[in-house]
């Protein structure tokens, strides 16, 4: 694995950390304090440095590998979402996820 896709996977979970701040702040009571709230911030912070780390693995992956490549964070939402946040995961959930899981692989050998 060159340091490209380390930096692209590193990316996406940068960003999904992000996210999960993002819905940890969106329990605020109100718009005011979610988006003043630490949680909010830092997620918000995290996402522009994800930003800066897919910037550089695209000097070396081209655009029409990396940008589907993301969909792991897909993946990776739902299984936070169901077992940090306990939000469904049906049988439609996972069909869902190993679709998208392949179609990574896919595009990642191709």
């Amino acid at each position: 694995m060159t340091l490209s896709w380390v930096l692209l996977l590193v990316a996406i979970a940068v960003s999904m950390v992000g996210q999960v701040l993002l819905k940890s702040g969106a329990a605020a009571p109100s718009l005011l304090a979610q988006v003043l709230s630490w949680q909010t911030i830092f997620g918000l912070g995290l996402y522009g440095c994800s930003a800066m780390l897919y910037i550089v693995a695209l000097r070396r992956i081209p655009l029409s590998v990396a940008l589907p490549s993301t969909a792991l964070s897909y993946i990776a939402a739902a299984l936070v979402g169901h077992f940090v946040f306990g939000e469904a995961l049906g049988p439609l959930h996972l069909g869902g996820i190993g679709l998208i899981g392949a179609g990574v692989v896919l595009l990642a050998f191709a």
